[in-house]
């Protein structure tokens, strides 16, 4: 009897332990890298550039989007997340940000990727030269100063105004806002937020969830103050003639549909921020 005891003991203890490690294999399947991923893994399928993985492309760096200083320690953030769910419902095991310049980007001129995810506003001239996804995202031109300088609306047709090179917030700026002096234009986002810190200029202005991230990461000395309603949508983009765009384009209003987006934004976004962006006055052009 006692044998026995032991034996079924044992039994138990090996079943529970094999149990066990089944139920942890399935649920370290369920992520890639720090993302967590929804869906049947498999359910759609393409020839992606590179076996075995999605290739995405960004511009770098986006803080809340692509969580990291470089493409190698980018493990999580809404856009990474999104490309790992991607990934997922189309049977990859794998993710691959590639950092690109973001004025080549829209451009088309960049290759060798399955999507482009890069905060890219979807626009008519832009829609000339590539092709979008089903928009996943919606995002305003926000105003970014530095915490002591106090600016409201009436102010910024007289301010040195800076915006990034090849973005809807440069064509904001130049076509509708104009602005006594001519915006000063800058390569990408780094430069124009350095130049700000160094009083080069009064704002920086690019799509409010971008200077939401930059002011959350200045540990208190940027802050936006403002942002102009400008109906912009972000969509993912895909190479010139991608056979697989349909495909990814249906993973997209699956990962829409089913809440997977929300439930990016609300973990990321939201906590990387630190503001609500509804709660930013509006001001007029």
């Amino acid at each position: 009897m006692t044998l026995t005891s032991k034996f079924r003991t044992g039994v138990a203890a090996a079943v529970f332990s094999a149990v066990a490690m089944i139920a942890g294999s399935a649920v370290a399947a369920d992520k890639i890298d720090n993302c967590e991923v929804t869906g049947k893994k498999g359910e759609f399928s393409i020839t992606p550039a590179v076996p075995g993985q999605l290739t995405y492309q960004s511009n770098l760096p986006a803080p809340g989007w692509n969580n990291g200083d470089t493409p190698e320690t980018i493990k999580d953030g809404y856009e990474y997340c999104l490309a790992a769910n991607i990934a997922w419902r189309l049977g990859l095991d794998k993710v691959k940000l590639v950092n690109v310049d973001f004025d080549a980007l829209v451009a088309g001129n960049t290759k060798d990727f399955d999507i482009a995810l890069s905060q890219i506003s979807i626009t008519d001239k832009r829609k000339e030269v590539v092709k979008f996804s089903t928009a996943y995202f919606d995002s305003d031109v926000g105003v970014l100063a530095k915490k002591t300088k106090k600016i409201d609306g009436a102010d910024m047709k007289g301010l040195k105004i800076g915006v990034q090179q090849g973005t809807t917030g440069a064509d904001f700026v130049a076509d509708t806002l104009k602005p006594k002096t001519p915006a000063k234009v800058f390569p990408d986002t780094p430069s124009m937020f350095t130049a700000l810190m160094a009083n080069q200029i009064d704002v920086a202005m690019t799509d409010t969830a971008i200077v939401l991230g930059q002011a959350a990461e200045s540990k208190g000395k940027l802050a936006v103050v403002g942002q102009y309603k400008t109906g912009e949508q972000y969509g993912a983009l895909f190479p010139k003639n991608s056979a697989n765009a349909a495909t990814i384009d249906k993973v997209i209003a699956a990962l829409i549909a089913d809440g997977t987006t929300k439930k990016l934004a609300a973990k990321y976004l939201a906590a990387t921020w630190g503001a609500d962006p509804t709660k930013i006055p509006y001001f007029k052009p």
